[in-house]
C-alpha cells in the first residue's frame, strides 16, 4: 500500500492537527499536589500499531483505550526498542537499549531450551546453525541482576511496587521478585501462557507462576485485571508503582466465545480474525478495570498511565497496515505500537505528538515525573518524554537504533536500523546490503532509496556504526 504523508495522517486518525504542528500539542497545566504520583505502566504483548480506534482500527473495538487516548497524550511515532518481546520488555524497565544490556532477542523458557541443542557454540558465545550463513552471538537466558530497574529505582523512593501479567526475563532467579517488586503476579519465563483460561497449565508447559487456580475458565485477561485493581486498592494510600503486563495478545489465540461470536457477525476490514478481535476486546476491557479501580481509589488525578506495546503486530493474525510487515520484522508494522500517555493536570488531554519516543523512554520520563534521578554509574539511552508532553519541547535527540543480531526464521537474517529525522537505514547483514526509505513521504516502506541515495545511505551507515560499537553492540560475522 502507498499513501501520501496527509493520507497516513488521517488512517492513524491523526487529521490536519498533526500535520500542521509538529510535535506535541500544548494545554493548560497545573501540578498535583505534593503527593509522589502513583505510575501505571500497561506493556501489552504484540498489540499492534494499528489495533486501536484511535490508531484507526474500526473492526477491533478499545472504547477505554479510545478514551485515554482522549484524556492524555497519542504518539504517533512510538517505537518498541525491538521487534520482539524480551529486549523491549528489557529496556522498558532499565531505559537502556537492548544492544547495551546484551539481551537481543526473546528469551527461551526452560521448557523451550531443547530446541537449541543443535546449534554449534563457539568458544567466545557465537552459535552457528545448520544452513546459516552467519555465526550469531547466543542470547542470553536472563536480564543480568546487576541492570538496575525502574521498580528498584521507585521502590528504593517508597513506592509499593507490583508485576502483574509476562515477564519474560529469565528464569526463577531472576524473577520480578528478584528484580525490586514487592509484588509478582503471574510473571515467569514463560513467553506466553499455557491457556488463556483458568487454571492457566498445560503438561507440556506448566503452570503460570503465583497465579493458582481460582474459578474453573475464568479468563487469564480478566484475572490479571483483577487481581491488579486488587493491589491497587490495598495500596492506594501509598505510593505504588503497577507495570501491567498482559500475556494477551500474545498466541495462543484464545477469547471467549461470547465475544468471538459478536465479530464472526461483525463486517471485516483489513482486519478479519473474530478470535484476535476479541482478545483485543478483553485486553480493553482489562485496562477498564484497572482504570476504574484508579477512579474509585480515589487516586486518578494523581497517577502517571503509559500504555505501550512490546513490539508490533503478528502477521496473519492482525495486519498493522498502513505500515510493512509486522512482528519480528525492521519494517515499521514491527517496531512502530501505540503509545499513549495520561497524567491530568500535566499532560495535556486530547493531545497528538509526532514526536518520535521509544520504549528506552519510559524509565527516564517516569523519573522526571516522580523527582528521582535515574539510575547512577550507567548509560540510559532514553530520553526524559515530559518536556515534549507538558511544553511541546523537541527531544535533545536526533536518532533512535535497534540491533537485532540473529535469525528470525529461514527467509529473515540479522538487522541493525537507524532512523534520523524521517529517514530510516536498515542493514541486512547477510548479504550484506541496506535499505532506506523516507517516512513522511513513504510510510508504508514501499520505495528503497538505497541506489538512488549513496551519500545519505553512507552517512546514516556511518551513524550507525558508531551507535554499534559505542553501545559495545555484538554483530554477527561469517562463519
Amino acid at each position: 500500500m502507498n499513501m501520501d504523508r496527509r493520507e497516513f495522517l488521517k488512517a492513524a486518525g491523526v487529521g490536519a492537527a498533526a500535520a500542521l504542528f509538529p510535535g506535541c500539542a500544548t494545554g493548560a497545566r497545573r501540578q498535583n499536589g505534593g503527593a509522589p504520583p502513583n505510575v501505571v505502566l500497561f506493556l501489552i504483548d504484540d498489540l499492534g500499531w494499528a489495533d486501536l480506534g484511535c490508531y484507526g482500527s474500526t473492526y477491533y473495538e478499545t472504547p477505554r483505550l479510545d478514551r485515554l487516548a482522549r484524556e492524555g497524550t497519542r504518539f504517533t511515532d512510538g517505537y518498541a526498542a525491538c521487534a520482539v518481546c524480551s529486549p523491549t520488555r528489557a529496556a522498558v524497565i532499565t531505559g537502556r537499549y537492548p544492544a547495551r544490556i546484551g539481551v537481543t532477542d526473546w528469551i527461551r523458557a526452560r521448557y523451550q531450551r531443547d530446541a537449541e541443542l543443535a546449534m554449534v557454540e563457539t568458544e567466545d558465545g557465537y552459535v552457528a546453525a545448520p544452513g546459516r550463513a552467519l555465526l550469531c552471538p547466543r542470547n542470553p537466558y536472563w536480564m543480568a541482576l546487576d541492570e538496575v530497574t525502574l521498580a528498584e529505582v521507585l521502590r528504593a523512593r517508597g513506592y509499593v511496587t507490583c508485576h502483574a501479567g509476562k515477564w519474560h526475563l529469565g528464569d526463577e532467579a531472576w524473577f520480578p521478585e528478584r528484580q525490586g517488586f514487592d509484588v509478582n503476579i503471574g510473571g515467569c519465563d514463560f513467553g506466553h501462557p499455557p491457556s488463556y483460561f483458568d487454571p492457566y497449565c498445560s503438561e507440556h508447559q506448566g503452570c503460570i507462576h503465583n497465579l493458582p487456580p481460582r474459578k474453573e475458565g475464568e479468563y487469564l485477561t480478566d484475572r490479571l485485571a483483577d487481581e491488579a485493581a486488587r493491589f491497587i486498592r490495598e495500596h492506594a494510600e501509598s505510593p505504588f508503582f503497577l507495570h501491567m503486563a498482559h500475556y494477551a495478545v500474545h498466541t495462543p489465540i484464545q477469547a471467549k466465545e461470547a465475544t468471538i461470536a459478536k465479530y464472526r457477525e461483525k463486517p471485516p476490514t483489513h482486519q478479519t480474525d473474530p478470535v484476535y478481535a476479541a482478545m483485543v476486546e478483553s485486553m480493553d476491557e482489562a485496562v477498564g478495570t484497572v482504570l476504574d479501580a484508579i477512579e474509585d481509589a480515589g487516586v486518578a488525578d494523581n497517577t502517571l498511565v503509559i500504555f505501550t506495546s512490546d513490539n508490533g503486530g503478528l502477521i496473519g493474525k492482525t495486519s498493522n497496515a498502513p505500515l510493512r510487515a509486522g512482528k519480528g520484522t525492521p519494517y515499521e508494522g514491527g517496531v512502530r505500537v501505540p503509545l499513549l500517555v495520561r497524567w491530568p493536570g500535566r499532560v495535556p488531554a486530547g493531545a497528538l505528538c509526532d514526536t518520535p519516543a521509544s520504549s528506552i523512554d519510559l524509565l527516564p520520563t517516569v523519573c522526571a515525573a516522580v523527582n528521582v534521578p535515574p539510575p547512577e554509574g550507567r548509560v540510559i539511552d532514553g530520553t526524559n518524554l515530559l518536556p515534549v508532553l507538558t511544553d511541546g519541547a523537541r527531544l535533545d535527540r536526533d536518532a533512535l537504533f535497534w540491533h537485532f543480531p540473529h535469525y528470525r526464521d529461514a527467509k529473515q537474517g540479522p538487522y541493525s536500523i537507524v532512523r534520523t529525522g524521517d529517514w530510516k537505514l536498515i542493514r541486512w547483514y547477510e548479504g550484506p546490503h541496506h535499505e532506506l526509505y523516507r517516512l513522511d513521504e513513504d510510510p508504508s516502506e514501499t520505495r528503497d532509496l538505497a541506489a538512488d541515495q549513496p551519500a545519505k545511505c553512507a552517512a546514516l551507515s556511518a551513524r550507525l556504526d558508531a551507535w554499534l560499537a559505542e553501545t559495545g553492540a555484538k554483530l554477527p560475522r561469517a562463519t
